[in-house]
């Protein structure tokens, strides 16, 4: 495995680990989140359930899951969410 590989296999781990860390929050409310891809310092997620079309979907991916996803991996710049 090359060393970029294993870089971005670290960093999609830690990116996991946040949103397993957020999904609680978001079960509890019928929501959940899935993870579609990790491209450079860009993760890309997919809001589902409940959260795919809350009106305050847009403040828990900024408050809540941009934020956690920074806190566990600093690298990261920009969080996407596609419908």
């Amino acid at each position: 495995m090359s060393n970029i590989n294993q870089i971005q296999e670290e960093l999609a781990t830690k990116v996991m680990e946040a949103l397993d860390s957020i999904r609680p929050f978001l079960n509890k409310d019928g929501g959940d989140i899935e993870l579609v891809d990790v491209q450079g310092t860009t993760v890309i997620v997919r809001l589902l359930g409940h959260c795919s079309s809350c009106g305050i979907s847009s403040s828990t991916m900024k408050l809540g899951v941009e934020n956690t996803i920074k806190q566990f991996a600093p690298e990261i710049e920009t969080v996407i969410n596609i419908e």
